[in-house]
């Protein structure tokens, strides 16, 4: 069987715990991620899923933060998705990305709306793992309206649908998917639907069960998650301890049969 270490990480576009973007210096921005590069060269997965990431944007330092990440953890693969696009004077280009240590065969980014201030999207990805497709999603859903969210799921799992119809006698397995949900499993919320939906393909299970994300210096709520489809068997699940994000970053492993 061939094992994947995953690591979804929602990383606040590099500005540590300060709670007011733009007031983060370059040289402070670069030095958390060079921190968080070597978290996750310590924690050694196969793919990293990020969320809050920033390309050459005004108000995190100007520069390729995956390029920088990418660089500093040796990483050979990796895509962006952008949801944000803003030009002139204050340019802003963030979204989510994936790392990956196997080759991205195939990829797609989908803004949920019009690419504009404070949008959300997701990113789909099929990583060839020994000759064998394993497709991924790496999404962040809206934080505050719960209207808005399981509006987002819903774009999520007709996508699925039309790419699952598409590509699943190339798949090893059924998709894995991951990222910031911006609410907890237990509540009638997105997650919720989510996990409803992905049992309808199988026996899904979400990761972690109780463990708790955010804020990371003192964590009250559930907010980052990975759901492995019934051909992933988990061998362990851990939410890592640090405070180099707002929110802590979630690592599973699973066993492909």
């Amino acid at each position: 069987m061939q094992r994947l270490r995953i690591v979804t990480y929602n990383i606040a576009h590099g500005r540590g715990l300060q709670p007011i973007q733009g007031l983060t210096s370059r040289r402070r921005i670069r030095s958390i991620l060079l921190r968080m590069a070597k978290l996750i060269e310590k924690l050694n997965p196969d793919v990293v899923a990020l969320q809050e990431i920033d390309q050459n944007s005004t108000w995190a330092g100007n520069f390729d933060q995956l390029e920088f990440l990418r660089e500093f953890t040796g990483f050979p693969y990796a895509v962006f998705g952008i949801n944000n696009r803003r030009t002139g004077l204050l340019k802003l280009n963030y979204g989510n990305a994936f790392l990956s240590r196997h080759p991205i065969a195939e990829w797609e980014n989908i803004t949920f709306g019009q690419k504009r201030m404070g949008e959300k999207g997701f990113l789909f990805a099929e990583l060839d793992v020994h000759g064998k497709r394993v497709p991924l999603v790496n999404m962040h859903l809206h934080y505050r309206s719960r209207a808005h969210r399981i509006k987002q799921v819903d774009q999520v799992m007709a996508y699925l649908n039309k790419k699952r119809a598409l590509r699943h006698a190339h798949w090893a397995v059924p998709p894995i998917v991951c990222g910031d949900m911006n609410n907890p499993s237990h509540t009638a919320d997105a997650t919720a639907s989510l996990f409803k939906y992905f049992s309808l393909h199988g026996n899904y299970s979400l990761h972690p069960q109780k463990a708790r994300t955010f804020p990371s210096p003192m964590p009250r709520r559930m907010l980052d998650f990975v759901f492995l489809p019934p051909e992933c068997v988990e061998v362990y699940c851990l939410v890592v301890r640090t405070m180099l994000s707002d929110h802590r970053p979630v690592m599973v492993e699973c066993r492909i049969s």
